[in-house]
This record gives structure tokens, C-alpha cells and sequence, in this order.
């Protein structure tokens, strides 16, 4: 199966990276099957930190997604209104083994020249 290179800030991949975030939520999904997202944070840090294997993906109208995710979105639920505002179906990956790369690694090192804007194949 592949793989997709998402770019997320910061402070959401701290919150993947210590559980608090099991789901990472998307306003569109990949239409290929996908086995795991490896994951670029964004300014400051530029570098792919980590890979999480995707053990569902939920397509929802924004409320049920929320109420279905809320225990482990690792968001708030005025930031995942603003996010899917106007949106009739919204995304979720459900997270499930996380990887945290010894040294992180440089978009080119996939192949990838820019930080994605949705995601990118590899």
C-alpha cells in the first residue's frame, strides 16, 4: 500500500506524538488506500519527525465525525468547526502506531521537493 506525506504544525504533531491526538482530520482524503501518513511539521522545525500507520479512515458530515472523535481529537471543537466550515463531509484518519524518526529527515529524502499543501503520494 502507499504512503502520504502530510504537512501538519507543530503543536498537533505534539499532540500525535504523545497520544493526545488519535486522529488527524482532513478536508479531503486520499482516494488511494493508504497504509500510514508520514508526517512533516511545519515552520519552525521543515522536517518529516515521524510516521503514524492509519488503521481507519472515517468519512462523515462534520458533526457525526466530531462526535464519533471528540474523546481523542486532540483539538478543540471551535477549531474543528472553523476547519470544516461550509463542508459537507468531513475526514478523519484514525492514527495507530507511531514511528518517531531517530533523526529527521528532509522532504527530499522522499522524493519531494516542496512541503505539501494536502498531501503527496510516496
Amino acid at each position: 500500500m502507499k504512503r502520504i506525506i502530510i504537512s501538519i504544525n507543530p503543536e498537533h504533531v505534539e499532540n500525535i506524538l504523545t497520544g493526545r491526538k488519535k486522529y488527524e482530520f482532513r478536508k479531503i482524503a486520499a482516494k488511494q488506500d493508504i497504509s500510514s501518513i508520514i508526517i512533516y511539521e511545519t515552520t519552525p522545525v521543515k522536517k518529516i519527525v515521524a510516521e503514524a500507520e492509519i488503521l481507519d479512515v472515517i468519512m462523515l458530515p462534520p458533526e457525526q465525525l466530531w462526535e464519533e472523535t471528540k474523546q481523542s481529537a486532540g483539538i478543540t471543537k471551535e477549531f474543528f468547526d472553523d476547519y470544516f466550515k461550509g463542508r459537507q463531509i468531513a475526514y478523519a484518519y484514525k492514527l495507530g502506531k507511531i514511528t518517531v524518526y531517530n533523526k529527521p529527515k528532509r522532504l527530499v529524502d522522499f522524493g519531494v521537493k516542496t512541503a505539501p499543501q494536502s498531501f503527496v503520494y510516496v
